[in-house]
């Protein structure tokens, strides 16, 4: 792999402050010397190709990726949070170790690559609302079928009626069609956080409605 783009020139980076490990780090990725540069460029790509895998491994359940795919989204993020890392290594403190510092590029390049990667086969994974599936996906147990009918209902009533068009969004993206987080993170422009609150206050909205309404006991599992 060549990352003769990543050089810079050279450019020398202060290390004082720094534990050694970190040091060793900035300095040889700052080194004036090309063959310096390189030989570190390539330890730091292993070591965030490693960090790469391991993430990708284990969100791949969620995203359905496998195989040729998995390794080839790792590649993909290892070299372009390199390329982070270098371009941002004048702004490293030392506020943490260099490789924790490293591992968040690598982190936020895994989980765009993946929702980028969801995008281009949405059919995939997108599929028609099966509301027939909430019982169960919701850990409910109606007593017969007419029940689970009723419940079923309700439930996409309450979600039509007290939820906002986003909570909406969300919530059927996220429970019905099970699309993974990461996806909907590149398609909101958001992040993580964001969607788990969403889905909590939409899931606490939905499940009120339906004790107010008698469909659940007040000390039922949280739907």
């Amino acid at each position: 792999m060549g990352h003769r783009d990543l050089e810079g020139g050279g450019t020398t980076t202060a290390v004082s402050g720094l534990d050694p490990e970190s040091a060793a780090w900035v300095a040889s990725l700052g080194d004036a010397s090309a063959r310096t540069r390189e030989e570190a460029f390539e330890r730091l790509h292993a070591v965030l190709l490693r960090i790469a895998r391991s993430e990708l491994h284990r969100r791949a359940s969620d995203a359905r990726i496998t195989g040729p795919e998995l390794d080839d989204l790792a590649h993909q993020a290892a070299a372009d949070a390199l390329l982070a890392v270098t371009r941002k290594l004048a702004d490293f403190r030392g506020d943490s170790r260099f490789t924790t510092w490293a591992y968040r590029f690598v982190i936020l390049e895994v989980s765009s690559k993946m929702g980028r990667h969801f995008w281009r086969r949405p059919t995939e994974a997108l599929a028609a609302e099966d509301w027939g599936q909430l019982p169960d996906r919701l850990g409910l147990d109606p007593a017969d079928e007419s029940q689970w009918r009723e419940l079923v209902r309700a439930f996409r009533q309450a979600v039509d009626d007290v939820l906002t068009e986003h909570q909406r969004q969300v919530f059927v993206a996220v429970v019905l069609e099970g699309i993974p987080l990461d996806a909907l993170v590149v398609r909101w422009n958001t992040n993580r956080n964001a969607i788990y609150k969403t889905v909590f206050d939409a899931r606490r909205k939905v499940r009120a409605q339906l004790v107010a309404n008698g469909h659940l006991g007040r000390k039922a599992e949280d739907t």
